[in-house]
């Protein structure tokens, strides 16, 4: 990764970290419901005129919509506006990750490794011991609401998965437009016309702040900037980065809101990120594990990919197999030691081929989803 690209990554985990001090700041003078109407007004109204739509069914765009936008942050702002910590919202949430794991189990019929169900438990037991020290700092009610925006989060990753490969960054845009509507009946029904009317009067420096940072740093300079890394990288190669999330949002809550860990909480924050580690690193781990030797081309230089080392071995067998029809008549005892040699030579070719087609195949069934992404 080049140094530019890799400031960029820095710089979207870090917009993205900050997003939940920033959310606290504007839940200071606007309502939740109001919050999240008006941030994703702001985040879709300049941007559709400029970004074209993706090529998604309109049906997926509204499951989208309603899930990843409408739904997690209906429930985040609503857990952070009842005594969930900026931090620890941050940290909660990538559970999502778990819970996508379990609904493509379920839903898409996609195995669940052996590293995938340890991580799952030690993140659980984290969260247990999270959950058994609500009180002043944290409330029950909000560590249950940050669970369900997660659940959420999840819905809307597997509706990505169903639909496949499409632009994030106009993923994003286009499905900003359906919060809005259901966001600003929510804020009627709940908050009622009063508290907006006087909220929006009164509106502080600043929420007005945190409405721009959430609209146009956090969404769109956020996810056009991880959209281009994706299209640039493997998914796998920055999927890590988002485990950087949790670490910026609890530092910049301690540092910024003067929140503090207890000694559960902060024993659990150890098992959610370890359970977190052995969700994303494990596979890289098993891969290696049972990585093919690689071969050397002609040329000297490395077969690396799967798919050339394949390549290279079926052209062994072809030479293999035309030396083997040139020694079949030459009917001496050195041509009988060559059709020896060459037949043991074409066997052991035959295994490392049949070994690079099992790679192969573990390579398409672990690659990760389209989408690699942290909340926003």
């Amino acid at each position: 990764m080049s140094a530019r690209d890799l400031g960029f990554a820095l710089l979207v985990i870090l917009l993205w970290g900050l997003n939940f001090v920033v959310i606290k700041v504007g839940l200071d003078s606007l309502p939740p419901m109001l919050l999240g109407a008006t941030r994703f007004t702001l985040a879709a109204i300049p941007a559709i005129f400029f970004i074209r739509r993706p090529q998604v069914p309109l049906r997926w765009l509204i499951a989208y919509g309603m899930t990843i936008s409408f739904g997690q942050f209906a429930f985040l702002f609503s857990a952070m506006d009842n005594g969930m910590p900026a931090g620890l919202a941050s940290l909660v949430l990538q559970s999502q990750a778990f819970f996508t794991l379990l609904l493509a189990a379920l839903l898409l019929s996609e195995k669940v490794r052996a590293y995938n169900l340890i991580g799952l438990l030690v993140a659980a037991t984290g969260l247990l011991f999270i959950g058994l020290h609500s009180g002043a700092s944290m409330t029950t009610t909000g560590l249950l609401l940050t669970l369900c925006a997660a659940l959420m989060w999840a819905c809307g990753n597997i509706i990505t998965k169903r639909v496949g490969q499409v632009d994030l960054t106009a993923l994003v845009v286009w499905g900003s437009l359906v919060p809005p509507l259901p966001f600003l009946a929510m804020s009627l029904w709940l908050e009622g016309p009063e508290r907006i009317a006087d909220a929006l009067l009164n509106i502080s420096g600043a929420s007005v702040f945190a409405l721009a940072y959430l609209a146009f740093g956090a969404t769109l300079l956020g996810y056009s900037l991880w959209s281009r890394l994706l299209s640039r990288y493997p998914a796998g190669q920055i999927a890590p980065f988002s485990m950087l999330v949790p670490v910026i949002g609890l530092s910049s809550a301690a540092v910024l809101l003067e929140e503090e860990l207890s000694q559960l909480q902060l024993i659990g924050t150890i098992l959610i990120m370890s359970g977190l580690a052995i969700n994303v690193f494990g596979g890289q781990l098993r891969r290696r594990q049972q990585a093919v030797p690689t071969p050397v081309s002609d040329s000297g230089r490395p077969l690396r990919r799967t798919e050339d080392r394949a390549a290279h071995i079926r052209q062994q067998l072809h030479t293999g197999h035309a030396c083997r029809l040139a020694t079949r008549h030459a009917g001496n005892g050195r041509a009988d030691r060559g059709r020896r040699a060459t037949g043991a030579a074409l066997r052991a070719a035959f295994h490392q081929l049949s070994r690079c087609s099992r790679a192969i195949r573990l390579e398409v069934s672990q690659r990760p989803p389209p989408i690699a992404c942290t909340s926003a």
